[in-house]
């Protein structure tokens, strides 16, 4: 399925000034149900179409991209974020507010982005893909932002439902925990997604 935001689909500069306040307001109680927080300082957020749509709009503003180029570059990194059906896509961040404890984490926290799983039902658990537009960890730290992608075989597709029990959960080293069973509003705001 593609699920690409096409260019005349984004407001120009004038038009997005002009409605800003409006899309804001509707993507903030959108992204209410789209994140999830996995132990004490990684969260994860759900991206689909409409925050994608969002970044992109917010991201021409703050660079003041006009142009028909610069715009589709903008869209041609942003459209792989958006799931297509088989897949959930999640922004990762890594959050500590003291900056010398988040320096500390960041170093133990090497690989980090390749231990986030997912467990629908019974079923096995499905690691992410993460990062494929770039690496963000060096050997001596990771970064505290990563992209993840986690598909799901069509045959666990078939079986999930908003009632299905979904966990996700980090195994790494200094790092091991799940969510258990996640929050129903989230589920069936993560469901549309598998659609």
């Amino acid at each position: 399925m593609n699920n690409n935001i096409s260019i005349n689909e984004l407001m120009s500069l004038e038009e997005y000034a002009k409605n800003r306040s409006e899309f804001r307001e509707g993507i903030l109680q959108h992204k209410k149900y789209r994140s999830l927080q996995i132990g004490n300082a990684v969260t994860l957020f759900f991206e689909d179409r409409r925050t994608i749509h969002y970044q992109i709009q917010e991201m021409l503003r703050i660079e003041k991209i006009f142009e028909e180029e610069g715009i589709r570059e903008e869209l041609s990194s942003y459209n792989p974020l958006i799931p297509n059906g088989d897949n959930w896509k999640a922004t990762m961040m890594i959050q500590y507010t003291d900056p010398q404890e988040r320096q500390i984490a960041l170093s133990k926290m090497v690989g980090i982005e390749d231990c986030v799983w997912v467990k629908a039902g019974d079923n096995k658990l499905i690691y992410a893909v993460a990062d494929e537009d770039l690496d963000r960890t060096r050997e001596d730290k990771t970064s505290s932002v990563h992209f993840l992608r986690f598909q799901i075989d069509p045959d666990i597709l078939d079986e999930i439902n908003e009632n299905t029990p979904i966990a996700f959960g980090i195994d790494h080293k200094h790092y091991d925990t799940n969510t258990g069973d996640i929050e129903r509003k989230l589920k069936i705001s993560i469901m549309n997604d598998l659609d």
